[in-house]
């Protein structure tokens, strides 16, 4: 699977950024789909998993209730709309694609190559 990440941006605190992430190469369904993310210094930190289907989800503590991760199948594509964004939510956010519902990167089997979000004081 080739994913591509995009939609970052620069935001102010308070603000709205949706990152896309689309998919290409395998069957978008079979896989289940999260974000991470890693700010300078910091490791990669999880943040939100949707399984295949779509049906369920699951968030980090630091953005429940201020993110949201969704996926269209039949556009291959899997989203993370993230409102009320803080300073401390500038990173480098990466897409991901697991055969299996997991939460930690090492159950990952591919990877986008991360769009930078920086959100200002």
């Amino acid at each position: 699977v080739q994913l591509q990440a995009s939609g970052g941006g620069l935001v102010q605190a308070g603000g709205s950024l949706r990152l896309s992430c689309a998919a290409s190469g395998r069957t978008f369904s079979d896989y289940a789909m999260g974000w991470f993310r890693q700010a300078p210094g910091k490791e990669r930190e999880f943040i939100a998993h949707i399984s295949k289907s779509g049906g369920s989800a699951y968030y980090a503590d630091s953005v429940k209730g201020r993110f949201t991760i969704s996926r269209d199948n039949a556009k291959n594509t899997v989203y993370l709309q993230m409102n009320s964004l803080k300073p401390e939510d500038t990173a480098v956010y990466y897409c991901a694609a697991s055969r299996i519902s997991a939460l930690v990167a090492r159950l990952y089997d591919y990877w986008g190559q991360g769009t930078l979000v920086t959100v200002s004081s």
